[in-house]
């Protein structure tokens, strides 16, 4: 039976890392039908809104969607078009893998999995100008919502993802030291769930000795689970350990929807030229496979790409060689046969 999903090319690079992306799909027999939707600067343009009610329709309805880079447009009410859909779909968990894929980067071997908690903290946009004298904006405040049900099913998110995934420890980052109640609640909340996993290590970090850790020592850590906004910068800074956000796949998991996306940016300034590296899209359409059950073909695919990133012999512009976005993708496509 084949599993309908909804597909949203996108802004810039989008429609090309996507149309790649389907067609390395296709080759490898992924049991899949499209329903097409528009987002971003492309769906204001020819329907006036960035997000329309029919993209929300169809997600509604598929209840898994793929998704290339969104450009959020100036003036459109939105703050971001991503939050925007993580909030529809109450998508609490962000998960994203770092997995070294060739040889010959700073570092070899890492195999890390940062969960950010995907609603709440600092990004939920509660935040205001605060008036002195005769200066509207003489300050600006923004509030951190942290909430005991919001921490309770990430943590323990993270925890469910070590055990079904054979990990061994989870590390707890947070800045409970300064932010007393918000990372206190998180920290405190974490120390909870942590006692029913007694087969799971657990520990917690400061975010900025993490931050450090990371960089001299990645091999100390595991499965990294932290606060919104502590999870946008790390999972970057994880992604460089292994070649960037070209390489980095990312997964919005909710109770009953899923989001896989891109998680680099929509990059205008190469859009059309056909040079854009789809990896990033690749490796998280694998990631959905694996959500539909089927884990046997995104294990080719991604064995595939490991392949063709060894060898060495095509490689896009942002891996250092001159190859294009229509040259990797058959490379991939026939190295999975």
């Amino acid at each position: 039976m084949s599993t309908e999903i909804t597909v949203i090319p996108g802004d810039g690079i989008g429609p090309e890392v996507t149309a790649a992306t389907l067609r390395v799909l296709d080759a490898a027999g992924a049991a899949l039908d499209y329903d097409h939707q528009l987002g971003g600067i492309t769906a204001l343009q020819q329907v006036g809104s960035p997000l329309p009610d029919a993209t929300l329709e169809s997600i509604q309805r598929t209840r898994v969607a793929l998704k290339g880079p969104l450009t959020t447009p100036s003036g459109s009410g939105f703050r971001s078009i991503n939050v925007a859909l993580r909030k529809e779909f109450d998508l609490y968990a962000n998960v994203r893998p770092a997995r070294t894929l060739f040889d010959g980067g700073r570092y070899e071997d890492i195999d890390l999995v940062l969960i950010r908690e995907n609603t709440e903290g600092l990004y939920v946009g509660v935040e205001h100008f605060i008036g002195v004298g005769d200066d509207p904006r003489a300050a600006a405040e923004s509030v951190m919502i942290v909430t005991r049900h919001g921490t309770e099913r990430i943590v323990r998110y993270a925890f469910e993802y070590a055990r079904q995934h054979g990990r061994r420890r989870v590390t707890v980052a947070h800045k409970a030291n300064i932010l007393k109640y918000t990372q206190g609640l998180l920290l405190d909340v974490a120390r909870e769930v942590a006692t029913d996993y007694p087969d799971i290590e657990f520990e917690d970090r400061i975010i900025d000795a993490t931050a450090m850790w990371m960089v001299l020592d990645p091999y100390r850590f595991d499965v990294l689970v932290m606060e919104n906004m502590f999870g946008d910068i790390l999972s970057d800074l994880m992604a460089g350990l292994v070649g960037g956000l070209g390489f980095a796949p990312a997964a919005n998991i909710g109770l009953e929807t899923a989001m896989f996306e891109a998680v680099h940016g929509s990059a205008p300034d190469i859009a059309g030229q056909g040079v854009a590296n789809p990896t990033s899209l690749l490796l998280s359409a694998c990631m959905m496979l694996d959500h539909v059950d089927q884990r046997e073909t995104g294990d080719r695919i991604r064995a595939a790409i490991r392949s063709v990133l060894a060898r060495g012999e095509i490689r896009t512009r942002d891996m250092g060689g001159s190859d294009g976005t229509e040259a990797y993708t058959e490379a991939v496509i026939r190295a999975r046969a």
